[in-house]
């Protein structure tokens, strides 16, 4: 109960929050009492987030781009304050061998996954620190914390989204800002899906076969849930988690600590 009355009536960013992860992020917050600005590319599908909860407001935006996140800050901090919360969700993943992957591809990786990551956090920074109250949540990965194969770019991303979040956190370490990151093991989205998909048609496993290689890797034998990632958020964004900061925490059933 504490967790939710220290939350009610703030103001949060979710980026992403048209699906998967963004959107239980972004359901968990409004549905403690958080008005949550949502951000992606696609309007219809943050449309549809928002008829689930009246205190969630989709605008649509690019995190690759500086000058719409700034118009984005500006914006919803207009209409209902500025952001109090800030969870940088946005990311894409694809699949290659490293020696396959074009540095096209390469670069667009760590444009979504990194630097879309600073591009969402860094106008709201200012303000926290005057204000001498924040919190940042990135979703990393726990490709951000080891390895996979056929990743390469996805991994060095979440790498620096680790990094850039333990440098934020030392920054701002006695400001009342808290900066911390989810590091979650695969997670049952509509992302999952696809990866699973090209995985099928490019090594002619089944679906099946697929799938539990992939829950097998968390040591609990399953894929995370949605909704488990948003309880973790939430409660960082919580005065409960106040001494929290710098922190990678791997939501993944064991697979990495």
């Amino acid at each position: 109960m504490s967790t939710v009355r220290s939350i009610i009536g703030r103001h949060a960013l979710v980026t992403g929050g048209g699906s998967g992860v963004g959107k239980a992020i972004a359901l968990a917050l409004a549905e403690a009492g958080m008005a949550v600005t949502i951000c992606g590319r696609r309007e219809a599908a943050l449309a549809e987030v928002a008829k689930e909860n009246d205190r969630i407001f989709g605008l649509a935006a690019d995190v690759t781009n500086e000058a719409e996140m700034a118009a984005l800050h500006q914006k919803a901090g207009a209409a209902r304050g500025p952001f109090d919360i800030v969870v940088a969700n946005a990311g894409m993943a694809g699949s290659a061998p490293a020696h396959k992957t074009s540095l096209a591809a390469w670069q667009h990786t760590l444009d979504v996954n990194l630097t879309g990551a600073f591009l969402t956090v860094k106008p709201a920074l200012a303000g926290m620190l005057g204000r001498k109250q924040g919190r940042i949540v990135f979703v990393a990965s726990t490709a951000g914390l080891k390895g996979y194969a056929y990743v390469a770019p996805y991994v060095a991303a979440k790498h620096g989204v680790v990094g850039l979040m333990r440098a934020l956190a030392a920054e701002t370490a006695q400001s009342g800002v808290t900066v911390n990151a989810v590091c979650p093991g695969f997670v049952e989205t509509d992302m999952l899906e696809e990866s699973i998909q090209r995985i099928v048609e490019k090594t002619g496993r089944s679906m099946e076969e697929t799938r539990q290689t992939l829950s097998a890797t968390n040591p609990q034998g399953r894929f995370i849930q949605p909704e488990e990632v948003a309880d973790a958020v939430l409660w960082l964004c919580s005065d409960a988690a106040r001494s929290i900061t710098g922190q990678a925490i791997s939501i993944s059933g064991g697979e990495t600590w």
